[in-house]
């Protein structure tokens, strides 16, 4: 880098001007395009991120952006996953968030050991893919300077004071070990600079060059979207002998067991539960439950078994419909992100982002490209969740045709039940096979390591209750045996 160039006052008066007139139009393009855009500013310490920033969105509609300054993660946001307070901070469809640092904060602050900082490229790199896969515009700079710069620039904030609380410790120790933070930077942007979200280094020496090539940056990758339009996402690497296979077709659905133990059998595994609820808050652990099945396998009586003696202080029961709109202006893992439990407590979903490969795939509400790379993603935010020490269990309730039949007809036949059946359970019954084919290849595609599917044999529902009490109390168990 060339860290000597610099803009005359004049130059940089009439550039100005110019662009951000420009950008004011092409900010308005996007939000009519309903394309969601991140601006990530990096760099070193007094490098002027804040500065060239501000001459940024100055050129915006102030109700069309959001800036993010983010330090080290709050108490709260250290209790999830570490990606958690960047999916909760996403951009809806139109508009623009500008993140100072973002999820390389760990890098730029030195606090990243090497284990640490491969982890870190490793979930930057989906987090972005994931983004930009499903439209997100995402403009990466790193601002440069030197060694020598640096120590002036804080020399100078120091010595003046309404500025001297902007020089810190750590700002002193990466300008002390410049080349050790330098060495990590380059690191960093080999390692995730990508296609889908490409650097740009920054050459900020001199104020007004940065700003510059900061607008004509965001103007270039504005306008190639622009011009580029809407193109689906690569699909996924895809094996069509998965639908001449099937896992269902080995499922013995005459399992079951009687009244008797039963009832011993869910009281045991109920008292159980509730001391290992009190055991995973103590030790900050999170467990995640998710529910997927037919219609009328009986998720809600076995959810309700399941919470019958649990602290309802220290679970949440998350029933997953339709989205919302302003779920529909997210990316669609965006809803079940922001749902992650506290470290130490229990999330158990009523379907689950499953829905993406099962319905939308069915029912044609997504795109084939869509949900062929769904299973990519949904494997990778699962691998985050393990990663952080969450328990991660997953049910696929299975009954056959004629069980289904027969208890959608009971209930059709009963006045207490009859809000449990609808027009729409009838029709996704005539889809059966098609959605069969779906399941299968979901579980052949996202049964992992850390998130295996349990196959729970439902047409005896008490059967089914106990099994699944037993597997989440067995899942629990040994992750407390290995923590």
């Amino acid at each position: 880098m060339d860290l000597k160039r610099s803009l005359k006052k004049s130059d940089f008066n009439t550039l100005v001007e110019t662009m951000s007139i420009r950008l004011g139009e092409l900010q308005r393009e996007v939000r009519a395009r309903k394309t969601p855009v991140i601006i990530v500013f990096d760099g070193w310490e007094a490098a002027g991120k804040g500065t060239v920033m501000n001459n940024l969105i100055g050129c915006f509609d102030s109700r069309g952006f959001r800036v993010h300054a983010l330090s080290a993660a709050t108490p709260d946001e250290e209790l999830r996953p570490y990606l958690w307070r960047f999916w909760q901070k996403l951009p809806a469809a139109g508009r623009i968030a500008v993140f100072e640092r973002g999820w390389y904060e760990q890098v730029s602050a030195g606090t990243a050991d090497r284990k640490r900082r491969e982890e870190l490229y490793e979930d930057a790199t989906s987090f972005e893919r994931q983004l930009t896969d499903d439209g997100c515009l995402i403009i990466k700079f790193f601002l440069h300077i030197t060694a020598h710069e640096q120590s002036r620039r804080f020399e100078k904030l120091a010595s003046n004071d309404a500025t001297s609380w902007r020089v810190t410790k750590g700002d002193r120790k990466q300008n002390t070990h410049y080349d050790r933070f330098l060495r990590h930077y380059d690191e960093m942007i080999a390692r995730t600079d990508t296609e889908f979200a490409p650097w740009t280094l920054v050459e900020a020496m001199d104020e007004r060059y940065a700003t510059i090539k900061v607008f004509e940056t965001v103007i270039a990758r504005f306008e190639e979207t622009e011009d580029a339009g809407t193109v689906d996402a690569p699909a996924s690497v895809h094996d069509s002998s998965i639908e001449s296979s099937s896992v269902l077709d080995g499922v013995d659905l005459s399992k079951s067991i009687d009244r008797e133990i039963y009832q011993r059998r869910l009281l045991r595994a109920q008292k159980r539960l509730r001391l290992l609820e009190h055991e995973i808050y103590e030790r900050r652990i999170p467990v995640v439950i998710c529910y997927e099945g037919w219609d009328a396998a009986g998720k809600g009586g076995n959810i309700r078994r399941l919470t019958q003696a649990l602290d309802p202080r220290g679970y949440e029961v998350i029933p997953v419909a339709a989205p919302t709109a302003e779920e529909r202006d997210h990316h669609y893992l965006w809803r079940f992100w922001t749902r992650f439990p506290k470290a130490g407590h229990i999330a158990i979903f009523d379907r689950t982002w499953y829905g993406r490969v099962l319905v939308e795939r069915v029912e044609g509400f997504c795109a084939e490209s869509e949900w062929r790379r769904a299973f990519r993603e949904i494997n990778e935010m699962e691998s985050e969740f393990e990663r952080f020490g969450a328990v991660l269990v997953k049910f696929w309730l299975e009954i056959d045709s004629e069980e289904q039949l027969r208890r959608f007809t009971e209930r059709q036949n009963t006045p207490a039940k009859q809000w449990k059946i609808t027009d729409e359970d009838w029709r996704n019954r005539e889809k059966r096979d098609a959605y069969r084919v779906a399941v299968d290849e979901m579980l052949l595609r996202t049964s992992t390591r850390g998130g295996p599917w349990t196959i729970v044999e439902s047409n005896c529902k008490w059967h089914a209750r106990v099994k699944s009490l037993e597997t989440v109390i067995a899942a629990i168990e040994r992750t407390l045996a290995h923590k």
